[in-house]
């Protein structure tokens, strides 16, 4: 782990954030503290950290309206913070573009594992590099440069995006499992979330094809998990 790595908090609940900030100090982290959303913001902006952790009921700015403000501007890995356990938050969470959801009461063990992962997929892959993986009439993916293009105009991805979307392309015209793609994207301890790669395929479906509702590209196998397709 790079020591230098910086994580933000963004949380208004002192007695937790400073319980994470000396366990992750300790692992050699530099930590960054936020009590609310505008506050969050001004810490990106000025010391733009690698990851933030971002609590969901705050006040001044709650965490959904900070996240959205977030990927307007950076492509960040957030990890959504909350008390709250049910699976409209994930799925809001998800949509604005968060990375992953952790719900309280929480290990930091558990959160130290989420931040590692999150770490690994943000770095671009050293392997295949120079590969244009698929070209297409209005549609590119360069593992090489590290970048997607839909109809000339770069398409900003999270990491985590990039990653789910290189790999079902290498693999196109394949049926990849949920689980197949679960513990290549985000890696084995998550073989069971099986609505991220719902969520993650319904973003990219979002970015990069002309219809979401009847995607051309990314096709759902029910029962199974996903294809690419490149032959339209």
């Amino acid at each position: 782990m790079d020591k230098a790595t910086t994580i933000l908090i963004v949380d208004d609940d002192t007695k937790l954030s400073a319980a994470i900030c000396l366990y992750l100090s300790k692992n050699g982290y530099q930590v960054l503290c936020a009590s609310d959303g505008l506050n969050g913001l001004q810490q990106l902006y000025n010391y733009h950290p690698d990851l933030i952790i971002l609590d969901i009921m705050m006040p001044n700015m709650n965490g959904w309206e900070t996240c959205r403000r977030i990927r307007e501007i950076s492509d960040i890995p957030i990890i959504m913070l909350t008390a709250r356990g049910q699976e409209v938050d994930k799925i809001t969470g998800f949509s604005l573009g968060a990375d992953d959801y952790l719900a309280k009461p929480f290990s930091m063990k558990e959160l130290s594992a989420r931040i590692e992962a999150i770490l690994r997929r943000a770095q671009p892959s050293r392997i295949d590099q120079n590969r244009l993986i698929f070209v297409g009439p209005d549609l590119t993916i360069d593992m090489g440069h590290w970048e997607v293009r839909r109809k000339g105009a770069l398409v900003e991805l999270t990491s985590t995006e990039m990653r789910m979307l290189f790999y079902l392309a290498e693999h196109a015209n394949q049926v990849l499992t949920h689980r197949q793609i679960l513990e290549h994207v985000w890696g084995a301890e998550y073989i069971d979330e099986v609505d991220y790669t719902k969520l993650f395929i319904w973003r990219l479906r979002q970015k990069i094809e002309d219809d979401p509702k009847n995607p051309q590209y990314l096709l759902t196998e029910r029962g199974v998990g996903y294809r690419f397709r490149t032959r339209l």
